[in-house]
């Protein structure tokens, strides 16, 4: 009897565990979006939206997080459920391009836009999010792994930028497109880097050589930056599935191979936090960016990489002490944790203008931007993996090149849980967009055309 006992019992708690959390399904407070239980968020969001609805929303960084965060957490969570969509880049998405519908129908009133726009215009959110990671990525990894990374990745960046231009033009030229057009306004505009630091210095090139206004090209080359962004977030959240069946093809967010029981972070990720060090981590991330925003002008090199160069040589010459490290790190860790998908939606509501992409798209054009996308990932892929480097985060990082800039670097790592590698996909958009928009218009003021 005793034996019957013993093996009863794990079976009678089984079935009363399962039981409990059958019955608690039905409790609202199950239920999340994102980290808060559903009636809270309710409450919060009829809040927000009643303040924005009659106007009283504060025009400022408080009205402006309340609405992206409201938007960001019920996106966020419906792509991640959504069949399909959540396999390629679902939260990144929605958060993305519904709130740029919402603009193109004109569903929000100024007040609301007023207080996301200076958010992320006037205090620059899109930057204070991308020094945090930096800063804490760079200072939370393994040393060795960092300058192998950086050094290494230019080899497929290089290689998947001549690929994507010749499969491009190629695709251009079987769909019966002109070489030259295909190649300006198509193929180039994916690999520029962005709108910001790619698109507006590119159509100011193209304008003084084409003597058309810069405004109108503006709407020429935006389309295909856009659609190649969400080529690319499909993309990356195809190599995250390939990740995760094939483990041995990913380092999970570390770009390069290492011999030996080498940690991917120097970073211990179980260490208590630190709020104190936090605070410190966020002086050092602020500052790593002031001095690339000092020397800019000075060394013509943009703020963003030399923000990535000093994080570089601050971790490599040891010149950082462990325990600031670790407060970036936490602070990283918490900015990407928090404010990934809110992030994207200020993105998507400001600097995704769906107007440009349907006055242009057409199947034949899409399927131009397709080609390119994925001949820069495959690029990155095969030879990141002949480099010694785990190929599918090579080819992430590679397909950040065809990323809408910073907040591209943002929607691709989210998609493919890769935020890691953001010093890494920052190099890559940056360095690989600053080249390919003087390499463009230097072979468009020789060609005379």
């Amino acid at each position: 009897m005793e034996q019957i006992k013993t093996v009863s019992e794990p079976s009678e708690r089984k079935y009363q565990h399962e039981h409990d959390r059958a019955s608690s399904r039905w409790n609202p407070f199950y239920w999340k979006v994102g980290v808060l239980p559903f009636p809270i968020y309710i409450a919060i969001a009829a809040i927000v939206l009643a303040a924005a609805y009659f106007q009283k929303l504060p025009a400022d960084m408080i009205g402006g997080f309340a609405i992206i965060m409201v938007a960001g957490m019920v996106l966020g969570e419906i792509g991640s459920r959504l069949p399909i969509i959540k396999s390629i880049g679902g939260p990144a998405i929605l958060a993305l391009f519904v709130p740029s519908a919402f603009m193109f129908f004109g569903w929000l009133n100024e007040t609301t836009v007023n207080a996301v726009s200076n958010l992320m215009t006037t205090s620059n959110f899109l930057y204070f999010y991308i020094a945090c990671l930096v800063a804490g990525s760079i200072l939370g990894m393994n040393r060795v792994v960092l300058i192998q990374g950086i050094t290494k990745m230019l080899v497929p960046l290089v290689a998947g930028t001549a690929v994507s231009m010749a499969a491009g033009v190629g695709m251009g030229l079987l769909l019966g497109y002109e070489a030259k057009h295909t190649l300006f306004f198509i193929v180039v505009p994916i690999l520029a880097g962005g709108i910001g630091e790619g698109i507006l210095p590119l159509s100011a090139g193209y304008s003084t050589i084409l003597g058309i206004p810069a405004a109108e090209l503006i709407s020429q080359l935006i389309p295909a930056a856009i659609i190649g962004n969400i080529f690319a977030i499909i993309g990356a959240a195809l190599l995250k599935q390939l990740g995760a069946k094939k483990p041995h093809l990913t380092g999970k967010g570390v770009l390069v191979k290492t011999k030996g029981p080498v940690m991917p972070k120097s970073i211990d990720d179980t260490k208590p936090v630190n709020f104190a060090l936090m605070g410190a981590g966020l002086l050092v991330a602020c500052s790593f960016y002031v001095f690339g925003h000092l020397m800019e002008s000075s060394l013509h090199i943009p703020a963003a990489i030399l923000m990535i160069l000093i994080a570089a040589i601050a971790k490599v010459l040891k010149l950082i002490p462990e325990q600031l490290e670790q407060g970036a790190f936490h602070l990283y860790k918490f900015v990407s944790t928090s404010f990934t998908w809110p992030l994207m939606v200020g993105l998507g509501l400001l600097f995704i203008p769906l107007e440009d992409v349907a006055g242009i798209i057409s199947f034949s054009y899409v399927l131009i931007c397709a080609t390119v996308v994925f001949a820069m990932i495959a690029t990155g892929y095969f030879v990141g993996q002949w480099l010694n480097m785990h190929p599918v985060d090579s080819g992430i990082v590679t397909g950040c090149h065809s990323g809408l800039g910073g907040t591209g670097d943002v929607a691709i790592l989210s998609a493919s849980d890769r935020m890691s590698l953001m010093p890494f996909a920052q190099v890559a958009t940056r360095l690989g967009g600053a080249g390919t928009v003087i390499l463009a218009t230097f072979v468009l003021r020789w060609l005379g055309l």
